[in-house]
């Protein structure tokens, strides 16, 4: 980091700008991948400035305030280790992430909800194993009948899916703005050089 001059003072960022920083953990890798791990560089200032965190890349960009001028951090790494979680939450972004954004009956990517396979009002649960990724188009051909009766097939039967699993479907998903000294440490699947 470059701080050409230090004090207390609280910095009163002048600069305005939208350059967000990647966030990683102790062991340099990303908090997570989808949503990648990312926060707003007034953030990752304040963990600067608190000694939260190391820099391991910067933008060029500035931000001033009467008495310091920092460069905006592009990458950070946490000094303390967060553990990842081991349980993953039961949501529909992490249904659909499970279900890699498609439907699991035709492999549509938009105008996704989701289904209960076996259909709540035959008894079938919210829960991993019952529930997938549908477009709306199959959801309604599907309605409250069975998958026999609606003449669809499942792509894949649905399981609970471990936490590790969902980080690494996670990174079949980049998000629209990679900054370039964010590539080294989000193993994206790129084509290495030799």
């Amino acid at each position: 980091m470059n701080i050409q001059h230090h004090s207390a003072d609280k910095l009163a960022i002048t600069a305005s700008c939208k350059n967000p920083t990647l966030v990683l953990n102790a062991d340099y890798r990303p908090l997570s991948y989808y949503p990648l791990s990312v926060w707003p560089w007034q953030d990752a200032i304040k963990a600067v400035w608190r000694d939260r965190v190391t820099t391991v890349a910067e933008y060029e960009r500035v931000v001033r305030s009467p008495s310091t001028t920092i460069r905006i951090p592009s990458v950070v790494v946490l000094k303390d280790y967060v553990r990842p979680q081991k349980s993953v939450a039961f949501t529909r972004f992490n249904l659909f992430l499970r279900d890699e954004f498609s439907c699991q009956y035709c492999g549509a990517k938009t105008d996704l909800t989701f289904d209960h396979v076996i259909p709540r009002s035959k008894g079938g649960v919210t829960s991993w194993e019952n529930v997938v990724a549908a477009c709306a188009a199959c959801n309604l051909r599907k309605g409250s009948k069975n998958l026999r009766s609606s003449g669809l097939r499942l792509t894949k039967l649905p399981r609970r899916p471990e936490a590790e699993q969902l980080r690494n479907l996670g990174r079949k998903f980049p998000p629209n703005y990679l900054h370039d000294s964010w590539l080294d440490f989000l193993y994206w699947d790129t084509e290495l050089q030799e």
